[in-house]
């Protein structure tokens, strides 16, 4: 459970206006969809894809980096990388295995012989969208345990788009049609709280020095 009173007192830093944000912003957070995207080599690519999970209110991005390590490209990102929660693994079965423990459909982005459009996915069962590398795709590792695959519908004679421009587009539109629908999709308040917490301490300087304080004055009291 989250310290309700370690939060109360870290927003006392805070301004009404950031408070008053957090709570807005949090109203349209969700992880009813997630995104995992696959050793992706271009670093402004994985970085691109978050700020689109973090613009079309999507908390968490999966990064499984087999192949490729990263950072988080700063400039691109422009700042998403306080507000998702990014949760690295080493290996694409990882991955997988701890998404569908969580309850997720692995979604693979990518055309195939079963694949279904974009505007006719299934949004009532949470789903973990993958995206492949520039330029070979998803491996078969997720093609053989994907659940479900999808695709954009293209009208011209390229066959593919950038990574970072079909997360956003497929974003747009699941998420989209998810806030038009009956579908229990926001955070928990249980989440709520925590991501508040979270945010707090990103906007706090000097977090360390004054959460130390906070639990000593907090010991000394009993």
């Amino acid at each position: 459970m989250t310290d309700t009173d370690f939060l109360a007192y870290l927003e006392g830093f805070l301004t009404q206006e950031r408070k008053a944000k957090f709570v807005d912003v949090l109203t349209r957070r969700t992880n009813h969809f997630t995104v995992a995207i696959q050793d992706v080599y271009q670093l402004h690519n994985t970085s691109a894809v978050m700020r689109s999970c973090e613009v079309f209110g999507v908390q968490q991005l999966h990064v499984v980096e087999e192949k490729f390590g990263k950072s988080i490209d700063k400039e691109i990102a422009m700042g998403a990388q306080k507000w998702v929660d990014v949760n690295r693994y080493e290996s694409i079965d990882s991955c997988i295995a701890s998404l569908k423990k969580s309850g997720y459909r692995i979604i693979a982005t990518t055309p195939h012989q079963d694949d279904c459009d974009l505007d006719d996915f299934d949004i009532t069962q949470p789903s973990a969208l993958f995206f492949g590398t520039e330029r070979h795709g998803l491996s078969e590792e997720v093609l053989a345990q994907a659940d479900g695959f999808i695709k954009i519908p293209m009208a011209g004679f390229t066959e593919s788009l950038n990574i970072s421009v079909s997360a956003a587009i497929i974003l747009q539109n699941l998420t989209s049609r998810l806030r038009k629908s009956d579908i229990s999709w926001q955070l928990t308040e249980e989440e709520i709280v925590q991501k508040r917490l979270d945010w707090a301490k990103q906007s706090i300087k000097d977090i360390e020095r004054i959460e130390a304080r906070y639990y000593s004055d907090l010991n000394a009291q009993k």
